[in-house]
């Protein structure tokens, strides 16, 4: 078997200078398409992806949930040991549950795939960049969930799991000089969205915006109660979300929260350690519990006490009958720290449903953690008699919506994307098995006539996460007709004749409440 250089991530600089070294490629988020050039030349190979087995996602799924688990109680004991607090598992698992579930995954997908690597294939070395402790430390969740979707943030943790694990298995050689990756100029080196993207922001918009949001606090004062209903981010329409609280007896209010505050890193915060049992050092169970303190986010730690003083700050209701949110319960630290605190003193926490997917799915941890973390959970018409929280209610978002299409419009197929790297964990297409799909789809358009396929509008999403898939299309379909994702969907359905969903997410439910005509093409996994 040919020895060769393992590759991670698509940082060209953990690349061998040598370009006549074999090498593998982790997986196929390495290959950045507009860098095809750089890859296509060399004696490459890359590694299957080892959730293709989707049976054994479904396994390592419940394998996850029970680690998630064991780790959230141990942690809080810990937590409240460092801010000498005593707060419920409950409270920690609605303050930093969804980090600590991105994280359990996050970490086992890389390990997985490191591990299949070095088990399957012969590998005799691998560069790593050099990083202070502090490197790459989040602020919050939120900052997380960015910083976990490039590719600096993931050869770091290749690189501490090789380093954990497998240091006497190949040659790890580190870079000790890290550069961060400038851009190139040339067009070659610029995503698709740079190349395209010409939708500005109206600054008249901007300045109304900002003129309302200081009036928000004058109009909160209105009846305001100390023991009302709250109501922030709904995710319903904003009149219904007002005739909702007038119906419930109170003035409608419309509640603004504080960004979360950035925090200083300190490691005297992180000088601790979860415990691990001594037969299993080298599981993964093992492993990601010595990265919990190395990664978890400054705001849990160091942060901790800065947020609370800002929570305790707030104008909000004392004890509000009912605290209701649909889009909150993640990344809004303020936000979670205030509802884990009035849920220890007996305030329910309801939680809508605000999008697709939900109720449809064989496992997504978002949806578990969401009614979990809730007393009550309204979904948009659905039930699960195993999930009592569960309380159909319909379309929230769609309420009082009236969208018509145009019946010798466009057919509008809508394209789904998602990150390079996997994260929280839910049944769609994973890391490279986008690029599955983008085949997929270019079967599905490469099967129509040519007067057929010239009415076809396809959207791809603003959001690309590097993987060029416009610019893929128009490779493969010079005449393909593209939309880059600024326009509202809706009034791209108001043009169409048939919306044509690829994935199962919001508009494709949308589009049936509507009464919309609708098709719906998907990606068969193995």
């Amino acid at each position: 078997m040919v020895a060769r250089v393992l590759i991670t991530t698509a940082l060209e600089s953990t690349w061998p200078k040598d370009r006549k070294k074999p090498v593998l490629f982790l997986g196929e988020w390495c290959k950045l398409y507009r860098r095809k050039n750089k890859w296509q030349v060399l004696d490459a190979k890359t590694l299957n992806y080892h959730w293709d087995d989707r049976k054994k996602l479904i396994n390592d799924y419940e394998f996850l949930l029970d680690i998630h688990e064991n780790f959230l109680v141990e942690l809080t004991d810990i937590l409240n040991s460092i801010h000498n607090t005593h707060h419920s598992v409950r409270y920690w698992r609605i303050f930093i549950g969804p980090w600590l579930g991105w994280f359990v995954q996050i970490v086992f997908d890389r390990w997985s795939m490191l591990k299949k690597a070095i088990e399957e294939e012969n590998i005799n070395q691998c560069l790593i960049l050099s990083r202070n402790a502090d490197y790459s430390v989040s602020n919050d969740m939120s900052n997380f969930s960015d910083l976990i979707l490039n590719d600096d943030t993931n050869e770091l943790i290749y690189a501490q799991l090789l380093q954990m694990c497998w240091q006497d298995k190949i040659d790890i050689k580190t870079i000790s000089r890290y550069e961060k990756p400038s851009k190139n100029i040339e067009n070659s080196d610029l995503t698709w969205q740079e190349k395209y993207n010409k939708e500005t922001t109206s600054g008249f918009k901007n300045t109304f915006k900002n003129k309302f949001r200081r009036l928000i606090p004058i109009f909160n004062r209105i009846g305001a109660k100390d023991d009302g209903y709250f109501f922030i981010s709904s995710y319903l329409p904003l009149i219904t979300d007002f005739r909702l609280q007038w119906r419930l007896g109170q003035f409608p209010k419309l509640w603004k929260t504080p960004q979360t505050p950035l925090i200083e890193f300190d490691m005297n915060f992180r000088n601790w350690s979860m415990n691990i049992n001594m037969h299993q050092v080298d599981s993964f169970k093992s492993i990601v519990a010595k990265l919990i303190p190395m990664h978890m986010p400054k705001i849990y730690l160091e942060g901790y006490k800065d947020l609370k003083s800002i929570s305790d700050k707030l104008p909000w209701p004392i004890k509000p009958k009912v605290i209701f949110t649909g889009t909150l319960w993640s990344t809004t630290e303020v936000f979670k720290m205030w509802t884990a605190e009035k849920t220890e003193l007996g305030v329910p926490l309801v939680i809508g449903q605000h999008g697709g997917h939900f109720g449809t799915s064989p496992f997504a941890f978002a949806e578990d953690h969401q009614i979990k973390i809730s007393d009550k959970w309204i979904s948009w018409g659905w039930k699960d008699y195993s999930r009592p929280k569960v309380t159909p209610i319909g379309n929230l978002k769609g309420f009082g919506l009236n969208v018509k299409n145009d019946p010798k419009g466009f057919a509008l197929l809508v394209e789904y994307t998602a990150p390079r790297y996997s994260y929280s964990l839910f049944a769609v297409a994973i890391a490279g098995q986008l690029i599955d799909y983008l085949e997929d789809q270019k079967v599905f358009l490469n099967s129509l006539s040519d007067s057929l396929r010239k009415k076809v509008l396809v959207r791809a999403n603003n959001t690309d996460y590097d993987w060029d898939l416009p610019q893929r299309l128009f490779d493969s379909i010079p005449n393909v007709k593209l939309d880059y994702g600024h326009q509202n969907i809706r009034d791209l359905i108001k043009k169409s004749r048939i919306y044509i969903s690829t994935y199962n997410a919001t508009t494709f439910l949308e589009s049936m409440a509507w009464n919309i005509p609708v098709s719906y093409t998907h990606l068969t996994l193995p």
